[in-house]
């Protein structure tokens, strides 16, 4: 489908907003020697036990990605998967966008929520699976493993929040097996930064052997910082490439400079007291109370806080880049 007829497609559904953003990126890709691309691609909209159970044949649902590249030319570039937040994109991807691009990596941003129908999930989780988001990044990597200009050696994942928890669900052999189907394309690292990690699946220590790195502030009121600490500890005891790195008095979105000025969100469903696990039949338990996991349980409270936090930022910004230069190896522009 052409950019048109997609942004047509997506107009009869009343996604106008998309429609009128995915022009500008094919006008300016245009007027940039194809340096933009607004790719939409197959995903599914699986529940967390159809995920977890295997299953592929779920709710099909055609998502959309940005992919920016760092300059015209025929070279293919390393390339850095982003996944969202549960407030949906926003200016912190395309901070960390620009500073990939100057190092001469490509981006991909996934928009995982507007063809599903959700604005953000802050105030109701239940509106998607927490493994949703995995399945977007999965399809997109064997999409773009097959882009001309992309170098499907050189594919790192990196998450936000609920995002982060995606990256790091990636990372495991378990679902790779079962969700990358026949694509041979493999990330080459993972990042997730501030990610909800109090939620234990069967296996999840076994993970791929490419690197990972977990960022989370010890005042984040939205996730546990607790439960990535342990995670990371039990992937460290298995001898995998992991570190964690935590930034003291930095809360959730320490990274995002449009909340200099900290915002309360005041109905968002905050997890810091739960902890979930895998049973039989791909079922999530609250591990407390030993019944089906619900956003209504009494662990879930209501309240969080978004707070920049500019010592941790640009600490994080740094070890991120010289992590991505290390792993990726970029080209820079001569």
């Amino acid at each position: 489908m052409t950019k048109t007829g997609w942004c047509s497609a997506w107009f009869r559904r009343g996604l106008l907003a998309f429609c009128i953003l995915a022009s500008a990126f094919s006008r300016e890709a245009e007027a940039q020697v194809a340096r933009m691309e607004v790719i939409p691609f197959e995903s599914l909209t699986l529940t967390d036990q159809e995920f977890l159970t295997g299953r592929e044949d779920g709710k099909p649902v055609t998502i959309a990605g940005e992919l920016r590249l760092p300059r015209a030319g025929t070279e293919r570039f390393p390339l850095v998967i982003l996944l969202h937040a549960s407030g949906g994109i926003g200016g912190y991807l395309t901070d960390w966008e620009q500073e990939f691009l100057s190092m001469g990596v490509a981006t991909f941003v996934i928009d995982s929520f507007t063809s599903r129908g959700i604005v953000n999930t802050n105030n109701d989780q239940s509106q998607l699976g927490r493994l949703a988001q995995t399945e977007d990044a999965y399809r997109a990597l064997a999409l773009l493993a097959k882009h001309p200009r992309i170098d499907s050696s050189r594919v790192m994942l990196m998450g936000f929040s609920r995002g982060g928890q995606s990256a790091l669900n990636a990372s495991m052999m378990r679902f790779q097996k079962v969700h990358l189907l026949s694509s041979e394309a493999r990330f080459a690292a993972y990042v997730a930064l501030y990610p909800s990690c109090n939620y234990s699946y069967s296996d999840d220590d076994d993970i791929s052997a490419q690197p990972v790195r977990v960022f989370q502030g010890t005042a984040d009121d939205y996730v546990p910082i607790e439960a990535c600490r342990a995670y990371v500890q039990r992937l460290k005891a298995r001898g995998k490439d992991v570190q964690f790195i935590e930034y003291q008095g930095a809360g959730h979105l320490f990274d995002g400079r449009a909340f200099k000025t900290p915002m309360t969100l005041p109905q968002a469903q905050a997890t810091l007291n739960c902890q979930w696990q895998e049973g039989e039949n791909g079922q999530l338990f609250n591990a407390a109370t030993r019944q089906p996991f619900s956003y209504n349980d009494p662990c879930v409270k209501r309240g969080a806080t978004l707070a920049y936090n500019e010592k941790a930022a640009t600490e994080a910004r740094k070890a991120v880049i010289e992590f991505v230069a290390a792993t990726l190896k970029p080209v820079h522009s001569p």
